[in-house]
């Protein structure tokens, strides 16, 4: 009991609550972790649409698509608890950093040096169902989904703040405007080619900033000022793809 009260304990601290929800400089961390939110999970969007097309009628597709997020929701309510408990060991803070280092290293491996590995489709097996069988057994690949596609977000949410109530407001915010505006997402990408390198170089400095809080290096760096930095980068990317986009079209004349 006392372990669940460890790990859930802080959502339920209204002090807590009332300091976020209060503070501005807490939003400005909401904010950069929604906005990674989104980045991250254009994928998962893709992959959440491709899957609930085996449903017959649209009402079908939005309800199996309702049921799923609220198991987003559920899971990503879970995953912070541990992960907040366990962020606190060293070794776990070595070993996010690593895998976050090296999802940043194969995105911008695969860019430059290779091409993404061709896999087969595999069979959607919801297909071979009818009815509500079908409904629930795309409802549970929804979820499977969610949790293999979330981990990455939590991870590197708890990298950036380690206060469970800005991370969970955060991923909550950043869950529903990835199924809200998925499409938008998308098109803003396409227009913006540079969001999604910038995206996976904010991983790798994140891994950064874990790896320094082990206590050998034993370097804070406050959340506040990481989350106007990522914001910053933000606007430093948009404003470069306006820039080459001039000089591109100045070149062209």
């Amino acid at each position: 009991m006392s372990l669940l009260q460890q790990l859930y304990g802080p959502f339920f601290d209204l002090a807590n609550w009332k300091m976020v929800v209060t503070s501005g400089q807490d939003w400005l961390i909401i904010l950069s972790l929604v906005m990674m939110e989104c980045l991250l999970s254009v994928d998962n969007a893709v992959v959440l649409a491709a899957q609930t097309r085996v449903l017959p009628t649209l009402r079908e597709q939005e309800e199996s698509l309702f049921y799923g997020i609220w198991g987003s929701y559920l899971f990503r309510f879970l995953v912070i608890g541990i992960g907040t408990y366990l962020i606190h060991f060293w070794e776990i803070k070595a070993l996010g950093a690593a895998y976050l280092l090296y999802m940043s290293y194969r995105f911008f491996h695969v860019k430059f040096f290779g091409k993404r590995p061709i896999h087969k489709q595999k069979r959607n097996l919801a297909g071979k169902l009818t009815g509500r069988k079908r409904f629930w057994a795309v409802v549970a690949q929804i979820e499977f989904t969610d949790i293999v596609f979330s981990i990455d977000s939590v991870l590197a949410a708890l990298a950036v703040s380690n206060n469970p109530v800005i991370v969970l407001i955060g991923g909550l915010i950043g869950i529903l405007c990835m199924r809200g505006i998925a499409e938008v997402i998308m098109k803003l990408m396409r227009k913006v080619p540079e969001l999604e390198p910038m995206a996976y170089f904010l991983i790798a400095v994140i891994a950064v900033k874990l790896f320094l809080t082990v206590p050998m290096i034993d370097i804070e760096i406050p959340s506040g000022i990481f989350g106007i930095f990522i914001l910053l980068i933000f606007a430093a990317t948009i404003g470069v793809h306006f820039l080459r986009r001039n000089q591109h079209s100045k070149g062209e004349k």
